[in-house]
């Protein structure tokens, strides 16, 4: 594994383990990478409140996460080439929180 390589997963770990807000960056990617939407339609996706969607969209594009094409309502979300080459470890880190929130809803 390289720096670079170490470091984009740090950041993916920070981001979506470590804060607040981690569930939802993580559905978001997850959403994206599906198709891409704008910040309505993942409102609408997530069932969450529409400037909770522009934050989390807000601190993923910060970080290079994502990348936007269009304007205003009409922007929409990809993911970015960067997370696209890493998403191996995207995948690694969001199935590991999957199985913890699975394994909550269960008991």
């Amino acid at each position: 594994m390289t720096l670079r390589t170490r470091s984009f997963r740090q950041l993916l770990l920070w981001l979506i383990v470590g804060s607040r807000g981690g569930v939802n960056r993580g559905k978001i990617i997850e959403a994206i990478k599906k198709e891409p939407l704008n910040a309505n339609q993942l409102r609408i996706l997530l069932e969450v409140d529409y400037r909770t969607v522009r934050h989390h969209i807000d601190v993923l594009e910060k970080n290079h996460l994502i990348t936007s094409m269009g304007e205003h309502y009409g922007k929409v979300y990809f993911v970015s080439q960067e997370l696209e080459q890493n998403f191996g470890d995207f995948e690694e880190i969001w199935n590991g929180i999957v199985k913890k929130l699975n394994k909550k809803g269960q008991e």
